[in-house]
């Protein structure tokens, strides 16, 4: 089921649009199915279940973290993770770049915008993304690559069509600024019941989970 769920969403999917396997509450070896049928990307929102995964799957795909970080959790963060796809504040930012210069490695982040200007969510509201990039843009070890957003979790995908427009023109004006440390490449955003509209608004990285595995047990 998995294997033939994974091979009918990369079908589908248009050239230059990333499959991600949000792999949160999965098993490893639910992980390791998806990544033998050809998911390149995982998710993951626990360090711990990350750590679990890694041990059964490696370096067979990349690892994303799509959770919120928390400062003490970033040592083990950039230990394992490719990308960190939710840095929303100056403070996380600080100390990935200083782990990450502790064991000499850069590493590639999206900045969280919270599009849906939600109090109770996490990320950058989007009028406070273009300061915010510029005051860490200065940092050597942590390169911003573009934008991750949730989008509200409404029921009707078309609900989420506005939040996905903003930050898609919010991407392409802050492409247009000439940062140290700034490659605005990557837009992800949309979930199983939303990634058809967040592609038609120019994601290029989707994050699906129960599409791929099956409703949570």
């Amino acid at each position: 089921m998995i294997e033939e769920n994974v091979k009918k969403i990369l079908q589908e999917l248009p050239q230059g649009v990333e499959l991600m396997a949000a792999a949160k509450a999965r098993t490893p070896e639910e992980i390791m199915r998806a990544a033998q049928a050809g998911v390149k990307i995982v998710g993951e929102n626990y360090i711990q279940e990350a750590l679990a995964a890694f041990n059964v799957v490696g370096h067979r795909v990349k690892w994303h973290f799509i959770g919120h970080l928390q400062r003490n959790k970033v040592k083990k963060a950039v230990e394992i993770f490719d990308m960190i796809e939710t840095v929303d504040s100056p403070e996380l930012s600080k100390e990935i770049d200083k782990r990450c210069n502790q064991c000499k490695r850069i590493m590639p982040v999206l900045i969280e915008i919270n599009s849906g200007r939600e109090k109770q969510k996490f990320g950058i509201f989007p009028e406070d993304a273009e300061d915010f990039i510029k005051e860490i843009s200065g940092l050597k070890n942590m390169k911003t690559e573009g934008f991750m957003t949730m989008g509200p979790m409404f029921g009707d995908p078309e609900d989420a069509r506005p939040y996905f427009v903003e930050t898609k023109k919010l991407f392409d004006r802050i492409k247009t600024l000439n940062l140290p440390g700034l490659e605005m490449k990557y837009l992800s955003m949309g979930m199983t019941n939303s990634y058809q509209v967040a592609i038609e608004e120019g994601a290029n990285i989707v994050r699906i989970g129960t599409k791929i595995f099956g409703e949570r047990g």
